[in-house]
């Protein structure tokens, strides 16, 4: 008896000096598996924490966001943003979960734009047209990653000119802060060695019920009197309407299931729900709240706010229940809710519009804040 108790106490001993090199997030990711090598450069997991114990975990491979761990009504931790327990999950299926998007966000028609007089011709991986950078884009590259301190994490990409088709040699940088009061605090740079356009946002798939089920009761508020319309591609028409008298008006907020099926209303036919830009009334003021999603079964807010002109409103509706993410949850389709801050898409080809060229000696810099509270 005593050598069988011997034997179990050393493989309890062994089990657990094991345990102790293996780092574990509070969301229940391991560290080790996103510790891998992609294109000759080391990917790996790093993990804010706050004072109040919120938590982010972010991977250099695309810049992610995985984890989101926010206190609930009952003080409950919860992650609120889809994703995967792998690194190899995120380079096996196309996804664009939690990345720090570019060179340019949304999409450029037909994948050709037209830049002091040169034409240049991008790869077109949706509908017809260059989405999110390409099929190569920055969510597909690793970043240089820095951890600055216990809430600071500094990610850095070169992206070479000709790289998916876009000029310039730009160093990009983005730089997420996790502050005290519940914020993620994403600032976005770029500096370009000839004329370029840049377009940078973060892909978070948020569900606030924690479950990664639907999101139809999530309530939604844009600060937006007008929207930029879609065609059945999905590419905006250069129109800016009003949001009046429309299923598209969240100026007051709204259960984002409520309208999202009306598909006799053309918009959420061609966008096979929302999946539209917003013409935001905050014109550039990072201050002022540009956006709220609420979930009433948690009692988590997120609030957005920002110095771009446009928001896209994603509302998961090609998710189809095909992909398992994290601890296996099947996500179906809206079970999340995106909220890009950007330029409006396709920019480079309407003038009139805020523009997304950089140049030689100007620094391109684009601010977002996710901010967490809970209505009890």
């Amino acid at each position: 008896m005593m050598k069988k108790i011997s034997v179990w106490t050393l493989c309890a001993l062994l089990l657990a000096g094991c345990a102790t090199n293996e780092k574990i997030t509070g969301s229940g990711l391991l560290q080790s598996n996103f510790q891998t090598e992609v294109d000759s450069k080391k990917t790996d997991l790093y993990v804010l924490r706050n004072a109040n114990n919120m938590e982010v975990c972010v991977m250099n491979f695309g810049g992610r966001i995985v984890s989101v761990m926010v206190p609930d009504k009952e003080g409950i931790m919860r992650d609120v943003v889809l994703g995967f327990d792998s690194i190899q999950d995120y380079i096996t299926i196309p996804s664009d979960f939690g990345a720090s998007i570019g060179r340019y966000a949304n999409r450029i028609n037909q994948g050709r734009f037209m830049l002091d007089s040169v034409e240049y011709i991008l790869p077109r991986n949706n509908y017809g047209h260059c989405l999110h950078g390409g099929p190569k884009g920055f969510q597909y590259q690793v970043y240089d990653a820095r951890q600055i301190g216990p809430q600071e994490l500094e990610l850095t990409y070169l992206a070479k000119d000709g790289e998916e088709g876009f000029p310039g040699n730009i160093t990009c940088k983005v730089l997420m802060t996790l502050t005290d009061d519940n914020a993620i605090d994403i600032r976005y740079e770029a500096e370009t060695d000839k004329p370029t356009i840049v377009n940078m946002t973060n892909h978070s798939y948020f569900n606030l019920d924690g479950d990664a089920g639907s999101n139809a009761e999530h309530l939604l508020m844009i600060d937006a009197d007008y929207y930029t319309p879609v065609d059945s591609t999905f590419m905006t028409s250069g129109e800016i309407v009003p949001v009046e008298d429309t299923p598209m008006d969240f100026r007051s907020p709204v259960a984002v299931g409520t309208r999202i099926n009306n598909f006799d209303f053309v918009q959420l036919k061609n966008g096979n729900g929302y999946d539209h830009n917003w013409v935001l009334n905050t014109k550039g003021d990072i201050t002022c709240k540009c956006a709220t999603l609420q979930s009433s079964k948690t009692g988590i807010i997120l609030d957005v706010y920002t110095n771009e002109p446009g928001i896209q409103v994603y509302a998961g509706n090609f998710l189809d229940g095909t992909v398992k993410g994290k601890k296996g949850i099947i996500y179906n389709q809206r079970a999340s809710v995106c909220l890009e801050t950007q330029k409006y898409p396709d920019t480079p080809n309407k003038p009139e519009w805020p523009s997304a060229v950089l140049r030689p000696g100007e620094k391109y810099h684009s601010h977002c804040i996710f901010k967490f509270s809970v209505d009890k």
